[in-house]
């Protein structure tokens, strides 16, 4: 049987279940395209009608409807008045927050499209994100407005902070703006294969595609309370933020100290009465192992961003949903509830295709495939994003005609991603058919950290690989053939940090004599060897446990890691190590030590002896429960 489907206006059949209704054309997927007035008529159509309902929450701060169009008018009248001009590209270098949110609506409404960059960018990188997206605007804070204003020059820093009095001053009425569905409406990077980051160009036809799928399919009311957890510079961010703002729903943002510990972030959850949230892939596996109370809100835990190992247990008070969708694809290409499974003999699906979505699973000859066979994974229909900014090989490559459809601006994206069809129309998911890797639901092309690596002057040789680690969980390993002897990880990492993000950054790197290759003259992967205590990558010479509490903490981190020892000046993060990995350290401290150590201390002291120290200290301190 051969498959290619398009989702039709039963929100079931998006979900998952079995639909009773006809598959909808590709003629009547076109022909509904823009179901909708663009999102920020939506959310002002909420602050109408509900002009006191609340939008957003951070903390203690609150946003109704209101003041979320009073104050988003402002700062388009104020971008307007210095020179900002529909069509334009604006970047938006902020931190998760309510501000964040004011000001990406603001850009809407100025008709131009909001970059977001996250705060953590490499100065490198944001340079190479602001010039290759010819942004003519930044918008940011006046603690970061510094970075920005050197990086990029004939550029407009706009520090909100610092401008507050002049932005309150403007009318809060808005632009007469008219915003097609063929307008820009978002760019987001991701990592590219061939050494430089990809701009990822999304309209608003296709914007407004996931909202309305996503309220259709959840039922999103002005009840709801949605969460905001990713990252700004992630593409789930646009997900949990313009189809509930669309929905008049309250959009929670979540407290950065909690939005990264499991058990936190389900009691937060919880406490909260949040009734929609998106979680990526590796934190909900770690939440669907605890206890969750009958009381909670949640009404709908979203997933997605890598690949789902474990199926939920009967007794959870929600209905979880495992999504799949490149970047190029709007967020979302297919989407399906898990039910649970008691005897797991494969992995959970992705779903099915969402609204006006078209999938096609090819082989080589880019036919399609029968159900069971293995192929390519290729996208079509509403979501798909116009290409990659500027650069229009690129776009060629990847948005390839359409091998079934004859209209003159068919496509189809090629994912790169390998998957089958399931005899009741699911999609599994099987990987990738190239180097691309997901590592904590980050899109990561192995060949840009590679070419970056190259470019030091100590190494000579290097190869990249995704392994894992001792709990199973994926790694980026780096193996290095150095020039001098005296190179250490530090000196790479630093190297590293001032181009690539830091979930780039290989967690553990290894000396060798020479990158091995076989007959093509390719790596011979299976040929390298896995870590290990000999050839790690330190930054000094071995230093033995001195202390007992020492020598505890020293044997919790490194089993953690997977390592025999550990010198009590190795740093837990340049070994490996990240923050979920840190909270099982939290966890064992307090086990072994009977102290409360918060995951962000572990920031603080990431050396056995520095970790070791503070523990003394807190036993003598008496900070135990």
């Amino acid at each position: 049987m051969v498959q290619s489907l398009h989702p039709h206006s039963d929100s079931n059949f998006a979900l998952g279940l079995k639909s009773a209704g006809p598959i909808a054309s590709s003629a009547e997927a076109q022909a509904t395209r823009v179901l909708a007035p663009c999102v920020p008529e939506l959310v002002r159509r909420n602050a109408t009608s509900s002009p006191a309902s609340l939008a957003l929450r951070a903390g203690s701060d609150r946003l109704t409807y209101h003041e979320l169009e009073c104050r988003s008018n402002q700062l388009a009248q104020y971008l307007s008045s210095r020179g900002v001009k529909p069509g334009s590209i604006v970047g938006l270098y902020l931190k998760r927050s309510i501000e964040f949110a004011v000001a990406a609506l603001a850009i809407f409404k100025t008709g131009s499209a909001y970059l977001p960059i996250d705060i953590a960018t490499p100065a490198d990188r944001l340079k190479t994100i602001l010039a290759g997206a010819q942004a003519s605007t930044a918008l940011t804070q006046s603690a970061l407005s510094a970075t920005v204003s050197r990086e990029i020059q004939r550029l407009l820093v706009v520090a909100l902070d610092s401008c507050s009095d002049a932005i309150c001053g403007c009318s809060a009425e808005p632009l007469p703006v008219r915003i097609a569905a063929e307008d820009l409406a978002y760019v987001i990077y991701t990592s590219g294969s061939t050494g430089t980051p990809n701009a990822v160009a999304i309209g608003h036809g296709s914007l407004l595609n996931l909202v309305a799928w996503h309220n259709r399919t959840f039922g999103v009311t002005r009840a709801d309370v949605a969460t905001q957890l990713a990252s700004t510079g992630f593409d789930a961010a646009v997900w949990e933020l313009w189809p509930h703002l669309a929905a008049g729903a309250c959009v929670h943002v979540v407290d950065e100290d909690v939005r990264v510990e499991p058990e936190k972030l389900r009691d937060w959850l919880v406490r909260e009465k949040i009734t929609i949230s998106f979680v990526p892939t590796p934190l909900v596996e770690r939440m669907l192992k605890l206890p969750w109370s009958a009381r909670t809100s949640l009404r709908f835990l979203l997933t997605g961003a890598d690949t789902l190992h474990h199926y939920p247990a009967a007794n959870l008070p929600f209905r979880l949903v495992n999504n799949y969708g490149p970047t190029e694809c709007t967020v979302v290409a297919t989407s399906g509830i898990i039910a649970p499974q008691e005897n797991q003999v494969s992995l959970p699906p992705i779903g099915r295709p969402i609204d006006h979505t078209e999938i096609y699973i090819l082989d080589h000859s880019k036919k399609q495939v029968p159900t069971g066979q293995l192929g390519e994974i290729y996208i079509g229909g509403a979501g798909l994003a116009r290409g990659y900014l500027n650069d229009a090989e690129l776009t060629a490559q990847r948005f390839v005609e359409h091998p079934f459809r004859k209209a003159a601006d068919a496509r189809l994206y090629r994912t790169g991603d390998l998957g089958c069809w399931l005899s009741d129309g699911q999609i599994a998911f099987h990987g990738r058919a190239d180097d691309q890797v997901k590592i904590r639901g980050h899109r990561i092309e192995l060949n840009e950290i590679i070419g970056v690596l190259s470019r030091h002057p100590a190494v000579r040789e290097n190869a990249v690989v995704a392994g894992e680690d001792a709990q199973g969980e994926k790694r980026l390993v780096a193996y290095v053939v150095p020039q001098a002897s005296s190179l250490t990880v530090s000196e790479l990492r630093d190297f590293l940090a001032r181009e690539i993000p830091n979930y780039m950054i290989p967690a553990t790197f290894v000396r060798l004599d020479a990158i091995p290759v076989g007959a093509t003259g390719k790596v011979n992967r299976s040929a390298l060897p896995a870590p290990n205590d000999e050839n790690l990558l330190r930054d000094e010479t071995f230093v033995g446990a001195r202390t007992p509490t020492e020598q505890r903490v020293a044997t919790i981190v490194a089993s953690l890691l997977g390592l025999n020892s550990m010198s009590v000046n190795d740093n837990f993060f340049y070994l490996g190590g990240d923050s979920l990995l840190g909270i099982q350290i939290i966890a064992r401290l307090y086990e072994t030590f009977r102290v409360e150590l918060p995951l962000l201390r572990l920031f603080d002291y990431p050396t056995v002896a520095e970790l070791a120290a503070e523990v003394e200290r807190l036993v003598g301190g008496g900070s135990r429960r």
